[in-house]
């Protein structure tokens, strides 16, 4: 019996001892748990509990040209915020605050009361108010480094750049896109606290610093930009129009010189609409009226959104023409003023007068409706329909911006007679502006597609380059044979055809107009185009001239011609593109050159004299009888259709 007892109570000994020896194990990898893995987490705890942190904000990198002209930079401001537990006297701090941030005293007596560890009372506060307030030294008070973004071209290419909101991250444009690399990382200011809350004065504050932005350089010329802007909105304002936009790159790499739309908005001031029958009744819309008004200032439609491109898409049904070998330059056309296509008749745009008979050069050149539905006809419906997948209608063209749209085509299994020859001349289908000039660019560079694109590099503090974007050329989509012949014709259309309203002696430059009709058909809304290149023989700058719903005149040789002139006749010399005069362009008044005469001394009636057997311009300033002073200076080169002005005092 007792033996028996014996073993029972061993039994029981080493039951005990292994739930002990579980027991401690457990509690062994409970400490190890606790202090390895979760040891970092219960320590920020901890430290949470008796300290008190303020985020820093970093300051946001700067975009800059491709020449390093600042277009948005940050600026120091401050935060100024309270902790409720440190506060003393609570109306006092209200009042002082609201005084000097011109806030409502009681909505800043609610923030100042709020039980919460920390309190912001108001962001982006001019550093001179700020450092008034710091001066005070307000218990509670905390008066924290800030940054707010700039723009020193205020309007100047806004839907491009973008900007950014309260907490200085991008919304739109660039500034989103290259969030990452502009915005960089906060830092704090970690403050020890009692159980109380208030803080521990033999703990001082510790600080870590915040990782600031790098820097973007973009492929935009400052100055380039500014023609572009300058010719649009003098345009918009002059036709009535609904908008506009310009488009300038390199077609050969996709660079991009210059985008801008009319109207804008001021960067510093994006939230403000800039229509002002909108802005008078601003309060009586909802709020999600309000914001939609605000998405379509923001809204950049030569990404966003698609249109009929009209008479320039027949560039690219040329090209199709050439490529397949179904047309020669001196195949012949004839046109009636009108084709009928299954049963329906699709006038030429010269109806009820007519073209006659052409050869397919002198076709393009008239931007002759019959002439390009019947290079579409012996196209092929499925050729057609492929080059134009091949030639990216239907897809994006990755351009390094927010929100990019693609082109709206027909289902292929329902494209018939009708829908080819409308498509042939640049209807029935949508596409974007940016899509029109990648594709565009693709003909005139030796048949290679390129995506356009802003982006060029980001760069340090120090100058030092972090990061380059490269963007190689695409696939080949049309031989190179057909894009030398192709630039030809496009030249003539300029020298010789309906685009001859862009032609600047001494520069050889190719494009093609458009006048399309807005839908619904018959609204009498149209949009007027103009697509250029130069020089012809080797393209360096690409533009796309639209212009929304002009009033009165509405045809794209007469109303964006003149501004594609304007924009590469300043374009091209600042790109040192020197123009090559022809015989016949030398004889031609505006680019003959004369030596400026002496008119200094000279009585006003022999200056007259003078001015009129040398056939030179001039202007009398003041009511002298004698020449006092004249600009230019004598002997200096100018062009001979230049006006001299004289001072006779």
């Amino acid at each position: 019996m007792q033996r028996e007892v014996s073993i029972e109570i061993k039994k029981r000994i080493l039951t005990l001892i292994i739930c002990f020896a579980c027991a401690i194990l457990g509690m062994v990898f409970r400490l190890g748990y606790v202090q390895i893995i979760e040891g970092k987490s219960l320590q920020d705890k901890a430290l949470e509990q008796h300290t008190r942190d303020r985020l820093i904000a970093p300051t946001r990198g700067i975009i800059y040209d491709r020449n390093l002209d600042i277009l948005a930079q940050s600026g120091s401001v401050a935060t100024i915020g309270v902790v409720n537990a440190q506060i003393k006297d609570a109306q006092s701090v209200s009042k002082i605050l609201a005084e000097q941030l011109q806030l409502e005293y009681d909505s800043v007596y609610k923030k100042v009361t709020k039980k919460v560890a920390f309190e912001r009372i108001a962001t982006k506060v001019d550093k001179q108010v700020a450092d008034q307030i710091r001066s005070l030294d307000l218990p509670g008070v905390k008066v924290d480094e800030d940054s707010k973004r700039f723009y020193p071209y205020q309007n100047l290419a806004s839907h491009t750049i973008g900007f950014v909101g309260k907490d200085n991250q991008g919304i739109v444009g660039l500034e989103v896109k290259y969030d990452a690399y502009l915005k960089g990382s906060p830092g704090k200011i970690l403050m020890g606290t009692d159980g109380k809350g208030e803080r521990r004065d033999e703990v001082a504050e510790i600080r870590i610093n915040p990782s600031n932005g790098n820097h973007l350089v973009i492929t935009m010329d400052t100055t380039l930009q500014q023609y572009a802007e300058q010719a649009l909105e003098k345009v918009v304002q002059m036709k009535g129009a609904k908008r506009g936009a310009i488009i300038l790159l390199n077609p050969q790499n996709g660079e991009i010189y210059a985008l801008a739309n009319k109207p804008d908005f001021d960067l510093n001031k994006p939230f403000e609409i800039n229509d002002q029958e909108i802005a008078a009744n601003w309060g009586a819309y909802t709020q999600k009226e309000q914001q939609e008004f605000l998405n379509q200032m923001w809204r950049n439609f030569t990404i966003n959104d698609t249109y009929e491109p009209g008479s320039t898409f027949k560039v690219f049904t040329s090209a199709i023409g050439l490529e397949e070998n179904v047309v020669t330059e001196q195949s012949t056309f004839n046109c009636g003023g009108s084709r009928v296509v299954a049963g329906r008749t699709i006038k030429c745009w010269r109806s009820p007068r007519s073209h006659g008979t052409q050869n397919f050069v002198e076709g393009v050149q008239n931007s002759c409706n019959p002439v390009f539905m019947d290079v579409a006809e012996r196209v092929g419906a499925n050729k057609f329909y492929d080059a134009m997948i091949k030639y990216g209608f239907k897809s994006k063209t990755n351009i390094d911006l927010p929100g990019e749209a693609i082109g709206i085509l027909h289902n292929k299994k329902n494209i018939g007679p009708v829908e080819l020859a409308t498509m042939s001349f640049g209807q029935s289908f949508q596409i974007t502006p940016m899509q029109l000039l990648t594709g565009a660019a693709a003909l005139v560079n030796g048949g290679y597609m390129i995506t356009p694109h802003f982006g060029k590099e980001v760069i340090d503090d120090a100058g030092n380059i972090i990061e380059v974007f490269n963007y190689e050329k695409g696939r080949q989509i049309i031989k190179e044979d057909t894009s030398e012949r192709l630039k030809k014709i496009l030249e003539s259309v300029v020298s010789d055809g309906t685009g001859n309203k862009s032609y600047i002696p001494g520069y050889r430059i190719g494009g093609k107009t458009a006048t399309s009709q807005k839908l619904p058909r018959g609204s009498g809304k149209y949009i007027a185009s103009f697509l250029a290149f130069a020089p012809a023989e080797n393209p360096v700058i690409m533009g796309l001239v639209i212009i929304d719903e002009p009033q009165g005149v509405y045809y794209g040789g007469t109303v964006a011609g003149p501004v594609m002139k304007e924009v590469l006749a300043n374009a091209l010399p600042y790109l040192n593109i020197e123009p090559i005069y022809n015989e016949k362009e030398m004889a031609l008044d505006v680019v003959k050159t004369i030596a400026v005469p002496q008119f200094e001394n000279m009585k006003v009636g022999e200056a007259k004299m003078l001015a009129q057997k040398q056939q030179i311009i001039i202007q009398i300033e003041g009511s002298g009888d004698t020449v006092k002073a004249q600009f230019p200076a004598a002997d200096e080169i100018i062009n001979k259709t230049s006006k001299i002005i004289l001072y006779t005092e």
